[in-house]
C-alpha cells in the first residue's frame, strides 16, 4: 500500500507545476515581462485615425519590435492623433524620412505601428516628427463603402 503522505506532496507539486505554467504563459501573452522597458528615445507621429491602436501596442522596422507606443493623445486644435513612440536605443539609425502606418496583426488582430525606412542620410533623434504618416485601416469603412458602390451601380441599371 503507498505512502498516502507521498501522494499528496505529488498531486501537490503537480498542481503547483500547474500553477507556474499557467503564470509563465500570462506573461509571455500579455507582454508584461518587458513593463519596465524605458530606455529609448521619443519620436512622434500623427494620424487623421489610429483605429484601436493603444499605448504599449508594439512599433515594429521589418517585422521586428524596435519599440512601443509609449502614449496616444488627441490634438484639439488639428483634431488629429498624436501618438509618441518609444524607440530602443540601439535603433539610433533610422532615417529622418522614416514612415509610420498603423498596422493590423491578421484580420482581426491587434494594431501596431509599422515603420518603413526612408533615403534620407539624416537620422530621427528625440523629440523629432515622423511627417509621413498612413492611418489605420478601418474594417468597416471599407465594408461600408463597397456596399456603397455597390448599391449605386445597381441604381442606375
Amino acid at each position: 500500500m503507498r505512502n498516502p503522505r507521498a501522494l499528496e506532496v505529488g498531486v501537490g507539486l503537480l498542481v503547483a507545476l500547474g500553477i507556474a505554467a499557467f503564470l509563465m504563459l500570462a506573461l509571455q501573452v500579455s507582454d508584461i515581462s518587458n513593463f519596465g522597458e524605458e530606455d529609448g528615445y521619443l519620436v512622434e507621429a500623427r494620424f487623421d485615425n489610429i483605429g484601436g491602436l493603444r499605448a504599449r501596442s508594439p512599433v515594429t522596422m521589418a517585422g521586428v519590435r524596435i519599440g512601443r507606443v509609449a502614449s496616444v493623445e488627441f490634438d484639439e486644435t488639428t483634431f488629429e492623433a498624436v501618438v509618441s513612440l518609444r524607440i530602443r536605443r540601439q535603433y539610433d539609425q533610422l532615417p529622418k524620412d522614416t514612415s509610420a502606418s498603423v498596422l493590423t496583426s491578421g484580420l482581426l488582430g491587434e494594431q501596431y505601428v509599422g515603420l518603413e525606412p526612408g533615403g534620407d542620410t539624416a537620422t530621427l533623434v528625440a523629440g523629432d516628427t515622423i511627417s509621413i504618416t498612413q492611418s489605420a485601416l478601418v474594417l468597416e469603412q471599407v465594408i461600408s463603402r463597397f456596399l456603397y458602390s455597390r448599391a449605386s451601380e445597381g441604381v442606375g441599371q
